[in-house]
């Protein structure tokens, strides 16, 4: 909660600092110690950091990493790690300074983006996986490809590494009496999967046999796949058969975060998984400090190394 609520302090005071003269730009101008500022809608863009020199198409390629339709339902928040994602990821592209990555370490030793080539490679925010069978597929938030790729999952003041939804549905959601789950992998509710989301076609557990010591055939409780559920998914993504030589997943958190530190439930889905693996070398840490620490000393233009100090405090 201190953690939280001096993020939420630092945003009202930036906010104030960048935007004093604009309370029509936020849904609401007097500070709250329980929620950050929000735009408006329609002033979500302001939510990115940009160049204050940036040319009309340098800004448009920034503001356009991110379609507005991919923006997640917080994006307008300050405390958005899409937003922080895209003035990061959306920056380095639209300025050709991803090379910038290259050399960082993650905090297991190994290297975070080397093996990615900046030459012929792609990188895409919020990239859309096909193979997983899934009726709307959830986004990558950076995905980093070039024959070898590396999923990038962005966390800031979030609390967990991101949850299966099917325990959280109710009565109230359509399609709760086929999907509803409570959280352990077994036959329920009259199904005949384990997973309520393989018996709509979801292939997640076709593949993780391939990469984790967990076997699709036998009851587990709690489901490894509940609270641990989004990096198991970035690891399908990039090596749904394990092959290590194919790519890796990068958890990407704020070192400040008691969530991400040893006890917390990121840390903790971070481990989990990790463990799990049968090539652990398929899922990597890193933090933001970490990261731009090593990209300040390679080059970072100023404007964004300060524009990340004064909003974000890293």
């Amino acid at each position: 909660m201190q953690y939280r609520q001096e993020m939420i302090r630092r945003f009202w005071e930036y906010k104030q600092q960048f935007f004093g003269v604009r309370p029509d730009l936020f849904d609401a101008d007097k500070p709250n110690e329980n929620r950050p500022p929000v735009f408006l809608k329609s002033e979500a863009h302001h939510n990115i950091l940009l160049n204050p020199d940036a040319s009309p198409q340098q800004a448009e390629t920034v503001f356009d990493a991110i379609p507005t339709r991919e923006r997640h339902r917080w994006f307008r928040s300050m405390s958005s790690s899409q937003a922080l994602a895209q003035s990061v990821f959306g920056n380095l592209k639209a300025y050709g300074k991803l090379h910038l990555l290259h050399g960082l370490l993650c905090e297991d030793g190994l290297p975070a983006f080397d093996k990615w080539d900046p030459v012929s490679g792609t990188v895409t925010l919020e990239h859309k996986v096909g193979h997983l069978g899934e009726p709307r597929p959830t986004s990558i938030d950076v995905f980093f490809s070039s024959g070898y790729s590396i999923a990038v999952e962005c966390k800031l003041t979030e609390q967990e590494v991101g949850s299966c939804s099917r325990p959280d549905l109710t009565e109230k959601d359509p399609n709760y009496n086929q999907e509803y789950c409570d959280g352990s992998y077994r036959i329920q509710y009259g199904r005949s999967e384990r997973c309520p989301l393989t018996q709509i076609g979801v292939l997640y557990w076709r593949y993780v046999p391939n990469v984790f010591h967990w076997k699709s055939e036998a009851d587990i409780s709690p489901c490894p796949l509940n609270k641990n559920y989004q990096l198991v998914r970035n690891v399908l993504t990039v090596a749904p058969d394990g092959d290590p030589e194919k790519g890796h997943a990068i958890l990407l958190y704020d070192a400040r975060n008691p969530a991400f530190q040893p006890g917390g439930d990121g840390y903790n889905s971070y481990l989990e998984t990790r463990q799990a693996l049968r090539r652990p070398a398929l899922l990597r840490r890193c933090s933001w400090q970490n990261l731009l620490t090593h990209m300040r000393r390679r080059g970072l233009p100023d404007w964004l190394s300060q524009a990340l100090t004064e909003k974000y405090g890293i």
